[in-house]
């Protein structure tokens, strides 16, 4: 039964999921595994009462429940609910048995809350009972390079590198690459993030089929989407009411999406989702599952009449209050996910009102920052960027569908330069709320100071809390013989982006 609701989630299927542990439960209800994995996916689905329940009863069960706290604090993580990792993380390291491991755990959490003293006061305590214990020092590291002590972070990184456990290791070459970039030793490193993906070299070819048959069903849905079907979604629209206000803001990884996520989301008119699951779990596969046997998603899309249409509509903003644990009011609500740019012609068939924002940055600066991401584990999202090779040819197959969306795309839509923000915020961001309708307000420029009171999810989470900055603009240029044997297959979509 556990097997069969992990095939139910990874179809998407996720209220299947959820009612074969129910019954798993019911059966055997003091199975701490079956509670663990429901409250789990209680969580995915937003309902973070019924997963909370669902770890408490697997704690009161449990005869290791130091290590049960830990896990479901681990899992509270996944599903991005900080009060209950926090909850359970803080139950952990009070037992006796607490690990520096479980530490150094909570102390990256607090890290990503950017609550650096909270942070050090918990590596403290993980090297007092382990003073040689890697994700201690990792994180340590991590946050030396945060605050400019690179020297220190290099240090730290390297006592460690060669006696970690694997993922540690990963990630710690990860880091060193960080560093060493800003210290302006690029070659080496380059070396440090070559070093990390050689270490994740193994898990590479069980995700390959499925990355491939992924690219293929890409090529084939930008292939099915014409300027005639996008008029004729574009008309139907005007059957599914109320209208709502909704922006998309899309683009490739490492575009400049956190950024600007940041800068609107500090406006009291726009809330941001960051990233969340809703479009695909409410809308895409209930909408998919229309038609038997996993049709073409164009043909679902098709078929699905206004009532259809109207559940998906009104599943997906009942998601996002849930997601958000708030209601919308009126404000817009933008859906920044940079992974929904290839299925923009479905958004826009669901919601024929949304305006697009689309992130553009130099494809040379993507392409290198996505190559030097920490992504571990490896996913069918992140297994293109083992190498740069992959890497271009994901970007070229996602932006230059893109354009080719955007030349029969109905819906409104404005591209937006990463370089342009950093280089006016002001000005830049004013174009972005003119095509929202949204009035100018002063707390934008302070966007920083807002992203310090959430948890942001991307890669960019360091960045984003500090004024903007122009280090990574141009950083291309710093590794342009590693880039070299790419260049031409990018050169179009550097040209028609204005960055040659």
């Amino acid at each position: 039964m556990l097997k069969a609701a992990q095939k139910a989630w990874q179809e998407r299927d996720l209220r299947q999921s959820i009612d074969i542990l129910e019954h798993a439960r019911r059966l055997d209800p003091a199975n701490g595994v079956v509670l663990l994995q429901l409250g789990r996916y209680h969580g995915m689905c937003y309902n973070y009462a019924a997963a909370e329940k669902c770890f408490a009863q697997a704690v009161r069960l449990a005869t290791r429940k130091t290590e049960v706290m830990a896990f479901a604090a681990e899992l509270s993580m996944d599903f991005a609910s900080p009060h209950l990792a926090e909850r359970y993380w803080g139950l952990a390291l009070k037992q006796k048995d607490a690990s520096a491991e479980m530490f150094a755990r909570l102390a990256e959490f607090y890290e990503r809350l950017f609550q650096y003293a909270e942070a050090r006061e918990l590596l403290r305590r993980a090297l007092e009972l382990n003073g040689a214990c890697p994700a201690a020092l990792l994180i340590g590291a991590r946050l030396d390079r945060h605050e400019g002590r690179l020297d220190d972070a290099e240090k730290a990184l390297r006592k460690f590198l060669s006696k970690a456990r694997r993922e540690v290791r990963i990630r710690g070459y990860y880091e060193l690459g960080a560093v060493l970039d800003r210290l302006g030793r690029y070659d080496e490193a380059m070396a440090a993030w070559r070093e990390a993906k050689e270490l994740l070299r193994a898990d590479v070819p069980p995700l390959l089929p499925k990355f491939e048959t992924f690219r293929s069903l890409i090529k084939e849905r930008q292939a099915e989407i014409t300027a005639e079907v996008m008029k004729r979604w574009f008309d139907f629209g005007a059957q599914l009411q109320p209208a709502r206000r909704l922006s998309l803001l899309g683009g490739h990884p490492r575009s400049g999406t956190t950024l600007l996520e940041q800068v609107l989301d500090s406006h009291p008119e726009i809330v941001s989702a960051g990233e969340a699951p809703v479009f695909m779990n409410e809308v895409l596969k209930p909408l998919n599952a229309i038609r038997p046997e996993e049709p073409p998603l164009l043909a679902a899309l098709e078929q699905a009449g206004a009532g259809a249409l109207q559940r998906a509509r009104a599943n997906y903003f009942r998601g996002m209050e849930q997601h958000l644990g708030r209601a919308l009011g009126d404000r817009l609500l933008m859906d920044k996910n940079p992974a929904l740019t290839a299925f923009i012609p479905a958004y826009a068939r669901v919601f024929p009102e949304m305006k697009i924002l689309v992130a553009l940055r130099d494809p040379r600066d993507v392409v290198l920052s996505c190559f030097m991401q920490a992504y571990v584990p490896l996913s069918l999202g992140s297994v293109a960027y083992q190498s740069l090779e992959r890497a271009v040819d994901v970007y070229t197959l996602v932006m230059g569908g893109w354009r080719a969306t955007a030349g029969v795309l109905k819906n409104p839509w404005l591209e937006v330069r990463y370089e342009d923000l950093v280089e006016n915020l002001a000005g830049a961001a004013r174009r972005v709320l003119d095509f929202l309708a949204v009035p100018w307000n002063p707390r934008i420029l302070a966007f920083h100071e807002h992203a310090r009171r959430r948890r942001v999810r991307s890669p960019a989470y360091a960045d984003v809390v500090h004024p903007v900055f122009k280090r990574a603009v141009g950083r291309w240029q710093n590794y342009r013989q590693y880039l070299e044997p790419h260049l031409k297959q990018l050169e179009p979509l550097v040209k028609a982006f204005g960055y040659d």
